[in-house]
């Protein structure tokens, strides 16, 4: 009995041994998933697929695999559902079976950490430990090679590994386990039944010993080699502990937005013209108590002192689709970076002495389009839908996009600061947050006197951000018909143009950026919101959809702000409190001032005949000397306007990153387009500026083929830079440059010669480059 036992007990040694070193490397991976549901899922792959070789032990090698396989795949099946189940994902097995195996490894390597056990990041691991469990497996108790048969368990460590780089503290615990599993499994005797005598028994006495001291030399010199190679590579190893690994989600691009939505504040003027259009359903219920339907008990009073208050407050709740922190003078973009996420989401220590409500809502999609996932802000559990995640905003997307019929749940923390702190507060500054005080090339003068005028006499960050919301609700007026809009142009024509003509009214649209544009040239840090106004139940409709500004605050988060004017009140003209000064202020209509004569003024005396005095100069010398002066003058002022712009030109193409150089090379085309008659607007894209300049050169040569250089490839080059700073080589730099000289010296040279003289000492470019400047 003892004996069986015993042999049992040896027989069980390597299997055991390599369930433990393939657990191991589940428990290691383990480390970056939210729960432990993926280290079991591991675990039973580990155990089933070396069961399955050793109770498969008298079957034929190659009945072996396919036995395995088969019960890989029902083990596999059977994780997959409970994966799908603890993430509450929607849709039949086999859908979700299919939608893990397309996207299995870059949703594991894009997801976020902590990774929740959704299908498609479990099924690489188990299926990965499966594997690896038949090869060692069959290895070592079909052939007899343990060691060999340790190398699947171990490349699988090593994976998890790296799969796991700088996102968890330094394995060693687990590591010393792993070796010594292994030691342990070496040293146990196999069942394999031992030889009766030494082998070396029935040889010749000299042959024997012979023998022996071959197997004795081959032993010391591997027992030498072993310890060469630990004092060898220990120190190498034992200098990468503290070292950090590699991450390999930098590899693998993360999910994106569409074009749709990385602006969606243009949709806010078409949802404008068509309010009617149902975009959701929501259900919601704020801290356990369901909140009223639209049309129930009117809501409290908003107070004006209290930033935030806006209309999302008087309709029940605010729903936000997207944040936009990048502004380019242009447009306002998304700009986040989204993580494939499960259904419990990273969390944040809320702000100080701020007020914490729970918000869950039940969010049905009607004819919403694009990848946006609305939900309050900030959402910390999501079910019934596959989302990635942007811990920077708080925002979601579906990489699959939005379909009609969509319901998911989100279940999110609304954060209401201390009013009585924000008083006092100040903002941050610094590289953390230069993204979002970032004000880009182009501000028009009247903006920013406005942001100066408003800024003079509040000089807290509170007082500042109410100023500009005050201003703005008092003297402008929200029209449902406004054009889409919100670059430096556009903004500038929202807020000085002409009453009755179409200016200083707008969308929220306008409301908000030019709120989040007047608070950076205040030194504001800003942010646009896009998103709806919900009751607590029932649809929410294209009329709801509205955007908000909000402000950064040290210690208190991101507090919106409400510039929309209040309802029934007449907006008072801008020109009351603030009249930009004229570009070019007109002359003086005064008269000149003439000098009466005095009545003790002595009579011109007569000038005296003859020759003049030898010591006067003449009048030939005097108009010859004062010409020559003049000619000089001017001859000293184009020179210094020629060194000037060839100065100029140096330092555009010449000086900076090549993304400055490609903007200088830009730069010195559209000055060229202006000297020769062709200005075009600072509203216009580069493609369309292109378009511009190659109309001015065709007409340039009276219609000749354009054969010059292309601008339509700078433009391209101009773009890279606008989309993907820091992305421009210099060989591309180079190339913009030799583009825009080319560009500008043929269309100069279709000029008149009078023309081509002038082209040279024109001081616009300097003008422009020293207003771009300021």
């Amino acid at each position: 009995m003892v004996t069986h036992a015993v042999r049992v007990l040896r027989a069980a040694a390597v299997p055991l041994t390599l369930i433990a070193l393939t657990a191991l490397a589940g428990v290691v991976l383990g480390r970056v998933y939210a729960g432990d549901l993926l280290t079991r899922l591991v675990i039973g792959a580990a155990v089933g697929s070396v069961l399955v070789s050793v109770a498969a032990r008298r079957l034929p090698s190659w009945l072996v695999a396919p036995v395995s396989v088969a019960a890989m795949a029902g083990w596999t099946l059977w994780s997959l559902r409970l994966a799908a189940n603890d993430a509450e994902l929607p849709g039949g097995l086999l859908e979700i079976t299919g939608d893990a195996a397309r996207n299995g490894i870059p949703r594991l390597l894009t997801a976020m950490i902590p990774v929740q056990p959704t299908p498609d990041t479990v099924l690489v691991p188990v299926v990965a430990a499966w594997l690896a469990g038949l090869t060692g497996a069959e290895v070592a108790l079909r052939t007899g090679r343990v060691l060999l048969g340790y190398l699947p368990a171990a490349g699988l460590y090593v994976a998890a590994l790296y799969v796991v780089g700088p996102n968890a503290a330094p394995a060693v615990g687990v590591t010393v386990a792993f070796v010594a599993v292994a030691a342990v499994g070496l040293a146990a005797p196999t069942g394999t039944a031992p030889a009766a005598d030494d082998p070396a028994a029935d040889l010749a006495p000299r042959v024997r010993a012979a023998v022996r001291l071959r197997l004795a030399t081959s032993a010391a010199l591997g027992v030498a080699l072993v310890v060469g190679l630990v004092a060898l590579l220990g120190p190498v190893v034992a200098g990468q502990v503290d070292g950090r690994p590699v991450d390999p989600r930098r590899y693998v691009e993360p999910p994106q937005v569409q074009s749709l939505d990385e602006n969606p504040l243009i949709r806010i003027s078409g949802w404008a013209l068509h309010p009617e259009q149902k975009l959701l359903d929501v259900s919601t219920q704020r801290s356990g108590a369901p909140l009223p339907p639209p049309g129930g008990a009117p809501p409290e009073p908003e107070t004006e002192t209290e930033p935030g208050a806006g209309p999302a407050a008087q309709t029940g709740v605010r729903i936000r689709l997207a944040v936009l922190s990048d502004y380019d003078g242009v447009t306002w973009r998304v700009g986040a970076t989204y993580r494939n996420a499960g259904r419990i989401l990273p969390a944040a220590a809320p702000a100080r002495d701020s007020t914490v409500e729970t918000v869950r809502q039940q969010i049905t999609v009607a004819e919403l389009s694009g990848r946006l996932l609305p939900a309050v802000a900030t959402p910390r559990e999501v079910s019934g839908a596959r989302v990635a995640y942007d811990p920077a905003s708080g925002t979601l997307i579906r990489p699959e996009g939005l379909t009609p019929g969509l319901r998911y749940a989100v279940t999110s923390v609304e954060e209401h600061p201390d009013p009585n702190l924000l008083a006092s507060a100040n903002v941050p500054a610094g590289e953390e947050v230069a993204r979002v005080l970032r004000v880009a090339d182009g501000v028009p003068d009247p903006m920013r006197r406005l942001a100066t005028q408003l800024a003079e006499d509040n000089g807290a960050p509170l007082a500042r951000a109410l100023a500009i919301e005050q201003f703005l609700a008092e003297h402008y007026r929200v029209v449902a018909d406004a054009p889409s809009g919100h670059a430096y142009p556009n903004l500038g024509f929202f807020l000085f143009g002409p009453r009755g003509g179409g200016g200083q009214e707008g969308t929220s649209e306008q409301f908000a950026a030019a709120f989040a544009v007047l608070g950076r040239l205040s030194g504001l840090p800003t942010r646009v919101v896009v998103g709806f106004r919900a009751g607590g139940q029932g649809p929410v409709l294209a009329g709801d959809a509205f955007a908000w500004p909000e402000v950064l605050f040290d210690g208190l988060g991101w507090v919106p702000f409400n510039p929309l004017p209040r309802p029934n009140e007449e907006p008072r003209p801008v020109e009351e409190d603030f009249r930009p000064a004229p570009e070019d202020p007109p002359p003086s209509e005064a008269p000149a001032p003439t000098v009466e004569p005095s009545a003790a003024s002595p009579e011109p005396a007569a000038a005296p005949d003859g020759p003049p005095s030898a010591g006067g100069l003449s009048t030939m010398v005097l108009v010859g000397g004062g010409s020559g002066g003049l000619l000089l003058v001017v001859g000293a002022l184009l020179l210094t306007l020629l060194a000037l712009r060839r100065s100029l030109t140096r330092a555009r193409l010449g000086q900076g990153d090549p993304g400055q150089r490609i903007a200088g090379a830009w730069r010195e085309v559209t000055d060229a387009l202006r000297l020769a008659g062709r200005p075009v607007g600072d509203d216009l894209a580069a493609t369309e500026v292109a378009g511009h300049a190659r109309e001015a050169l065709t007409e340039a040569r009276a219609g000749a083929v354009d054969d010059g250089p292309s601008v339509d490839e700078l433009a391209a080059l101009l773009n890279q830079v606008g989309f993907a700073p820091g992305a421009a080589t210099a060989e591309q730099a180079a190339r913009a440059a030799e583009v825009a000289t080319g560009y500008v010296a043929i269309l100069r040279s279709a000029r008149p010669w009078w023309r081509r003289l002038l082209w040279s000492v024109h001081p616009t470019p300097l003008r422009r480059a020293r207003r771009s400047a300021r």
